[in-house]
């Protein structure tokens, strides 16, 4: 499942001053490098933070709004804004059963403060709240896995906001985390430290759980998803791929009415991508 780079590094020890003793050490270098193609793009005015889909229709997810898409015509069915009733930074989504999950936050105020706010999809009428108060960061995502069980990441940055002198909560505090079904957190997860510096002084943005029962996890910038499984033992999650998307960051979703399509964006151009991931190049 991994590729492997031998990297000879050759050490001379010398042995009671008589003969040299060789040791040549293997070092790993990064998981597998999957594949991906482009199915579609277009440019989406709405597209800011996140995108979610379901069969029939894309979201585009803005600090305070959620546009919902034709998928066939790309034409625009509704948008609503929620600002007036107290949205002010809505980040990654998933659609599932008909509802729109948003992970929410009040990014970048100090203290962080969380919530999860779910949307009918039919309607875009706001249906629920759970606040997460002050918490382990600002939860940038949120999807349900295929056994049921729900999944979020709460993000910490090394950027400094405003007049704070210190970073805002520090990347590497970063955590995935499982969620019991009344939205406590049951277990967490840190992620490895090489991707965390493919951060930069930003952190995980999207999170979306694969066709093959991996997590994949984008950055806040990187044109790449990485994928992950739980350890067999510990806290960190195991980083088994990456695959390259035309993509700048933020929010992903996979489109679960076709296994092997993930959607994401380019918020710079407002271009969405609909990617086609090639499940078989991340190998047995």
């Amino acid at each position: 499942m991994f590729a492997r780079l031998s990297l000879a590094a050759t050490l001379v020890v010398a042995v009671n001053c008589v003969a040299p003793v060789v040791v040549t050490l293997s070092l790993a270098a990064e998981p597998v490098a999957m594949t991906s193609s482009v199915l579609d793009s277009f440019e989406i005015p709405e597209i800011n933070q996140a995108i979610g889909v379901d069969a029939e229709h894309f979201y585009a997810i803005d600090n305070t709004s959620i546009a919902k898409y034709a998928k066939d015509s790309k034409q625009l069915v509704l948008s609503r804004d929620y600002e007036d009733i107290g949205a002010s930074h809505f980040d990654s989504a998933t659609v599932v059963d008909g509802k729109i999950y948003v992970a929410h936050s009040n990014y970048p105020v100090w203290p962080m403060t969380s919530s999860l706010e779910i949307f009918d999809a039919a309607t875009l009428d706001h249906l629920e709240s759970h606040s997460f108060g002050i918490q382990i960061g600002s939860f940038t995502w949120v999807d349900r896995a295929a056994d049921g069980s729900w999944w979020g990441g709460f993000a910490n940055y090394n950027r400094v906001f405003d007049k704070s002198p210190v970073a805002y909560g520090n990347k590497y505090n970063t955590q995935v985390v499982r969620f019991t079904p009344d939205w406590q957190v049951a277990a967490a997860y840190v992620i490895p430290d090489a991707v965390v510096e493919k951060f930069d002084d930003m952190s995980n943005s999207g999170g979306s759980w694969g066709p093959d029962g991996n997590l994949y996890l984008s950055g806040h910038d990187p044109a790449e998803a990485y994928v992950m499984q739980l350890p067999k033992i510990g806290s960190t999650l195991s980083w088994i791929g990456t695959v390259p998307l035309a993509i700048a960051g933020q929010g992903i979703a996979w489109d679960r009415s076709q296994p092997d399509v993930l959607y994401g964006f380019v918020r710079k151009t407002k271009m969405v991508s609909v990617n086609k991931v090639d499940l078989t190049s991340l190998g047995d």
